[in-house]
C-alpha cells in the first residue's frame, strides 16, 4: 500500500494532497533557508501563530455576508492579513521600543494566538460554527480536500518559489552581511520585509496541510538539515528545497496509507528523520565525522608522544599509546623500538627541537602559528628554512 501511495495510485484525493505537499515542502524549505541563515527563525513562529485570528475573523465575516465560512481562499486571505499585522507589530515593537526582537516575537505570538483561541470558542457557539472544523488549521487536515483547494496551495507554493529565486542574491547578501548590503546600495529593510513576506506566504499556503503550529518546522528543519551538507548558500537552498519536498511527498504518502493519522505531523516527523540522519552522517559537519576526526587526532597525538618517548629513551605507560604503536609496528612487545620505529622516532625528536627553536624566533612567527605539532615540518617550511634551523641547532640536528 505504501508503494501505491508513493506512486500516486491511492485515489484522487490522496494524489492532490501528495502533490500539494511536495510543492509546499520545496517552497518552504528553500524560503526558510534565508530565515535560518539570517538568524530569524523565530519570526516564522510569530507569523504562524498570528494567522489564527485572521482565520477565525474571515470565517465570521463570510458567514455574516451569507457565504460559506469554510471557503479556503477567503480563510487564507484573512490569515494573510492577520499575520501581516502581527509581523508589523513585531517590527514596531523591536524598532521603536527597547524590546529585543525575541521579546517582541514572544509578546505578539502569545497575544495573537490567545485572541485566535477566544475567537474559535465564540465560533463554536454559532450555529454555522459547530461544523466549521477551523481547529484543523492548528495541526492541518487534508480530509476532503477539493481540486480548488489543492490548486490554491500548489499555485501559492510555486509562486513563492519563483519569487525566492528572483530575490535569492539580495536576500543572501542581507542574511550574511546587512552592513555590506547597505553599503552596496541595497534597501536592507525592504529585502528583510521581502523575506518575511515570503515566509508569511508559505505559512498561509501551508495552513491547510501542515497547520499553523507545525508550519514553522517545515520552514526551518529542512534548512538546518541542509546546512550540515554544504557551506555554499546555493547548494544549501537547493538541498533544503529537496529535503522539504521529500518530507512533504513522503509524509503525505505515509498518511494516505493510515487515514487516521494526520498529514501535517507525519510530514514534520519525516523532516525530522532526515535532519537526524544529516546530523549523524553528514560528511563535514556530522556527529560521526566529528567523532572519527577526533579519534584520528587523538591517535596522532598518542603516536607522536610515543615516538618522542622512544627517541629520548623514556618508558611508555599509556596503554593506548602502546597499543597504537604496536599495531603500526613501531615497537615490540617489550616496548623497545623496532627497525621501522627508530627512524620516525628520530624524525619526531628532530621536528620537536626545530619547532622549539622556531617558536622562539620572531622571524618565523607566522610559520609557528600554522604548525600544530603533528604535521611534518617539511610540509610547513621550505628547505632553506629547515636548513637554517638545522644550522642553528648544530650537532643536535644530526
Amino acid at each position: 500500500m505504501l508503494l501505491e501511495a508513493l506512486t500516486l495510485q491511492l485515489g484522487y484525493n490522496a494524489t492532490l494532497v501528495t502533490i500539494g505537499s511536495l510543492l509546499l515542502g520545496i517552497a518552504a524549505g528553500a524560503t526558510g533557508t534565508f530565515l535560518f541563515l539570517g538568524k530569524r527563525a523565530l519570526v516564522s513562529d510569530a507569523i504562524s501563530h498570528a494567522t489564527l485570528p485572521g482565520v477565525a475573523l474571515a470565517f465570521m465575516v463570510m458567514v455574516a455576508l451569507g457565504g460559506d465560512g469554510r471557503y479556503l481562499p477567503g480563510l487564507l486571505v484573512g490569515s494573510a492579513v492577520s499575520s501581516a499585522v502581527g509581523l508589523l507589530c513585531v517590527s514596531a515593537l523591536s524598532n521603536r521600543t527597547r524590546l529585543s526582537e525575541d521579546a517582541a516575537i514572544g509578546a505578539v505570538l502569545s497575544v495573537f494566538f490567545g485572541f485566535g483561541i477566544v475567537l474559535l470558542t465564540v465560533i463554536q457557539s454559532m450555529n454555522a460554527g459547530r461544523q466549521a472544523g477551523l481547529e484543523s488549521f492548528l495541526l492541518g487536515s487534508t480530509a476532503g480536500m477539493l481540486w480548488n483547494d489543492a490548486l490554491v496551495i500548489s499555485l501559492g507554493g510555486a509562486l513563492v518559489l519563483c519569487l525566492m529565486l528572483l530575490l535569492r542574491r539580495p536576500m543572501t547578501m542581507v542574511a550574511f552581511d546587512p552592513e555590506f548590503a547597505a553599503g552596496a546600495g541595497m534597501n536592507v529593510r525592504r529585502i528583510e520585509l521581502a523575506v518575511m513576506g515570503l515566509a508569511l506566504a508559505i505559512t498561509v499556503v501551508g495552513l491547510k496541510i501542515v497547520g499553523l503550529i507545525l508550519i514553522v518546522a517545515l520552514l526551518i528543519i529542512p534548512a538546518v538539515a541542509a546546512r550540515f551538507w554544504s557551506n555554499r548558500v546555493g547548494v544549501v537552498v537547493i538541498l533544503a528545497g529537496a529535503i522539504g519536498g521529500i518530507s512533504g511527498y513522503s509524509g503525505a504518502a505515509l498518511s494516505a496509507t493510515a487515514p487516521a493519522l494526520p498529514t501535517g505531523p507525519i510530514i514534520v516527523l519525516v523532516a525530522f528523520l532526515i535532519f537526524t540522519l544529516s546530523l549523524i552522517f553528514a560528511p563535514n559537519r556530522g556527529i560521526l565525522t566529528a567523532f572519527l576526526r577526533h579519534r584520528d587526532f587523538q591517535a596522532r597525538v598518542h603516536v607522536r608522544q610515543g615516538l618522542l618517548a622512544l627517541a629520548q629513551g623514556q618508558p611508555i605507560y599509556e596503554k593506548l599509546t602502546l597499543r597504537l604503536k604496536q599495531k603500526r609496528g613501531l615497537i615490540r612487545a617489550d616496548s623497545d623500538a623496532t627497525e621501522a620505529g627508530r627512524a620516525p622516532a628520530a624524525r619526531a625528536l628532530l621536528d620537536e627541537r626545530r619547532w622549539q627553536l622556531l617558536r622562539s624566533d620572531p622571524a618565523h612567527e607566522g610559520a609557528a602559528a600554522h604548525y600544530d605539532g603533528l604535521t611534518p615540518l617539511e610540509s610547513v617550511l621550505t628547505k632553506d628554512q629547515l636548513a637554517e634551523l638545522d644550522r642553528s641547532l648544530g650537532p643536535e640536528a644530526v
